[in-house]
């Protein structure tokens, strides 16, 4: 008899459901429902979310076990009775800039690389519990439990209610700040966050890549982070590296060891098989097409075309797509800048091609950040909804100066889970071998000049930013 599992992709726009055979990783069906906007977000809309989602999927009836995976570092703060206490601060929420930068000089850039593998920066759960302790003190003071995302969706489909039977995975746990992927939990540092003895604080069991818990019904698998889905869904293997363009550009790469930068560009997280995930993520990622669209006044078929029909370089005019500050590198009061405007430049076309190349030259950094660490990158996966622009995939290799592989569209953040929710009824060290995605090759001829020129005015916009 056929065995289904349940994979979930609760990220920042939306909750996706697919389930699938436990086999093969066929999907035999699925589902969608939308999150609404903002970088706080009360985490009964998630909820809700995945009730309809689920519906929509065919329902839980027939499914072995259920894996999670979630947008992460999203502070969920519980109350002694399981409550929300406020509405969830999301990765991509930057109040808490100059908390991270408190905490950082606190401990030192060094010390923080050492203990977790992550120099906080805001979009880190253990800055928001630092801002939730300095601007809102009487809810930090009742915090009880803190989870994040996916530990508070799992949780809730577990039902009990109780605070102790929260539960999370090494990958989402990682991305905290107040974890040691060599070790555990590390309570000094929630505490120096919360500003106050935090060992009374219940975090969420970290389970082990395999490990399930009884819920109504069906298997509950541990979960996972947005990234570490992704590539478990992928099939990536240590050696491989991943560019994935959704809300954020995250470039992962598997590796054997971890990572510990003191520049704070790289964060050392975990992966969900027992490996490492060293990732760098930019704030911005296909919304930076989004709103090119919507000033030019066409869909992304509209700007695709618009794009590829300007020469590469767009006439001398670059972007620095900085629209909602950013991370990599760390400019949280950043704002996007269009450079190189004459009569000649300022053509619809060019502007929507500055707008893909400004888009992968940030992701380019991010890479280069990623090499910094020793880690070798022969060739890319690139992934996400960005990645179904026909502008994006032509202009990849041009900009990358890599092998750009792309997958068949799936969802691979719950292709990820559910290949997860698998292990967890077939045991065993390894996750099921399903079969690979199919791909195509992506190719184009290098062109360095557009990277070095990006480089030479996103380092001056950045020194005057860290200036003023």
């Amino acid at each position: 008899m056929t065995t289904l599992v349940a994979g979930v992709d609760s990220s920042t726009q939306s909750c996706t459901v697919v389930v699938v055979d436990a086999a093969d990783g066929h999907v035999v069906r699925s589902g969608r429902a939308a999150h609404p906007d903002g970088t706080e977000v009360d985490p009964e809309h998630w909820w809700v979310a995945l009730q309809e989602a689920l519906s929509a999927a065919g329902g839980l009836d027939d499914v072995a076990a259920v894996s999670v995976g979630g947008q992460q570092h999203g502070l969920v703060a519980l109350d002694a009775a399981g409550a929300v206490l406020r509405p969830a601060l999301l990765w991509n929420d930057t109040r808490s800039g100059p908390s991270a930068a408190d905490l950082v000089r606190e401990r030192g850039a060094r010390a923080w690389a050492d203990d977790t593998g992550t120099v906080p920066v805001a979009s880190i759960t253990v800055t928001k519990l630092r801002w939730m302790a300095d601007h809102e003190p009487g809810l930090a003071s009742r915090i009880a439990a803190v989870a994040l995302p996916h530990d508070w969706l799992t949780w809730r489909l577990g039902g009990t209610g109780r605070l102790e039977d929260l539960v999370t995975d090494r990958s989402d746990a990682s991305g905290t700040g107040y974890l040691d992927t060599r070790g555990g939990y590390r309570r000094d540092l929630l505490g120096l966050a919360l500003r106050r003895d935090a060992n009374d604080v219940v975090l969420p069991r970290i389970l082990g890549p395999s490990e399930g818990v009884e819920g109504p019904g069906f298997l509950l698998g541990p979960g996972c982070g947005d990234n570490a889905g992704a590539a478990l869904g992928l099939g990536l293997r240590p050696g491989d590296t991943s560019i994935s363009i959704g809300t954020s550009g995250v470039v992962a790469a598997v590796s054997a060891s971890s990572t510990h930068d003191a520049t704070g560009l790289i964060a050392g997280f975990a992966d969900a098989t027992g490996h490492h995930l060293p990732l760098a993520a930019t704030l911005n990622g296909a919304r930076v097409l989004d709103a090119t669209a919507r000033l030019l006044g066409v869909d992304h078929a509209g700007l695709s075309a618009l794009a590829l029909a300007a020469e590469p370089g767009a006439g001398g005019l670059v972007h620095l797509p900085f629209l909602e500050g950013e991370r990599t590198p760390n400019l949280p009061t950043a704002t996007g800048s269009l450079v190189g405007m004459t009569l000649g430049s300022m053509t619809r076309e060019n502007l929507a091609r500055a707008a893909v190349e400004g888009l992968w030259c940030l992701l380019h950094g991010a890479l280069d950040a990623l090499r910094a660490q020793g880690i070798a990158a022969r060739s890319v996966t690139l992934v996400g909804g960005g990645a179904q622009s026909a502008a994006v995939r032509a202009i990849a290799p041009s900009v990358l100066g890599l092998p750009v592989t792309l997958p068949e569209a799936a969802e691979y953040v719950a292709l990820g889970a559910a290949r997860q929710a698998a292990w967890v009824v077939a045991g065993g060290d390894e996750p099921p071998g399903w079969a690979a995605a199919t791909v195509a090759e992506l190719e184009g001829e290098h062109r360095p000049e557009i990277i070095d020129r990006y480089r030479a005015l996103a380092y001056e916009y950045a020194q005057r930013v860290r200036e003023e």
